[in-house]
C-alpha cells in the first residue's frame, strides 16, 4: 500500500486495509494475519458495561498481548481444538471508516463492524459493534499495533464463546 503524498494516512487507505483484514480472518487465514501485527501488538475486549475500561483493572472479555494473540491463532488452527471443530464460518461487514487522528506513524482508526457466525447446527449469531485500531505505518505497509473492538449486545451470554478472532 502506497502513502499518501502528504505523509497521513487517508480514509481509503484505512479503509482498504480493513477489508483486507477481515477478509483474511473470515478465510481463516490467521497466519497471514499475524503477520499485519507489530511486534508489541495488543486486542482487546472490554466488557459491555464498561467500554472505556483498561485492562489493568478492569475483567476484559479479551485482553491479549502479542504471544497471547500467537497463542490464540495456534490453538483455534489446532485441528484438536473441540472449540472451532468444525470452524466456524464467519462474514463481516465493515463500515463508516474514519482515520481519527495521526502522531508520527501511529494513525487511531475507528470503523463499525458486523460478523456473521455460522456454526454446526446452532443459530445465526450476530456480533456488532465498534473497532478501534491503532495502526503503525510503516515501509511495509500497514500494521496493527492495539485492535480494540467493543461488542453493542447488554446481554453476551446468548452469542456464545468467543473462540475465534472476532
Amino acid at each position: 500500500m502506497q502513502q499518501s503524498a502528504t505523509g497521513r494516512l487517508t480514509r481509503a487507505e484505512a479503509e482498504d486495509f480493513l477489508y483486507f483484514e477481515a477478509a483474511l480472518l473470515d478465510e481463516w487465514r490467521l497466519k497471514e494475519w499475524l503477520e499485519l501485527l507489530t511486534p508489541d501488538a495488543t486486542y482487546l475486549i472490554p466488557p459491555n458495561d464498561k467500554p472505556d475500561g483498561d485492562p489493568r483493572n478492569t475483567l476484559f472479555i479479551i485482553a491479549d498481548d502479542a504471544e497471547r494473540i500467537r497463542q490464540r491463532v495456534i490453538r483455534v488452527l489446532d485441528p484438536n481444538c473441540h472449540a472451532e471443530a468444525p470452524r466456524s464460518r464467519l462474514r463481516r461487514s465493515i463500515s463508516n471508516v474514519r482515520v481519527l487522528g495521526q502522531e508520527g506513524d501511529l494513525a487511531t482508526v475507528a470503523a463499525n463492524f458486523i460478523c456473521h457466525r455460522y456454526r454446526r447446527h446452532e443459530r445465526i449469531r450476530e456480533y456488532v459493534g465498534g473497532l478501534t485500531y491503532q495502526l503503525r505505518i510503516t515501509a511495509d505497509g500497514l500494521k496493527i499495533r492495539q485492535r480494540r473492538i467493543v461488542i453493542d449486545a447488554h446481554e453476551l451470554g446468548s452469542l456464545g464463546s468467543v473462540s475465534f478472532i472476532l
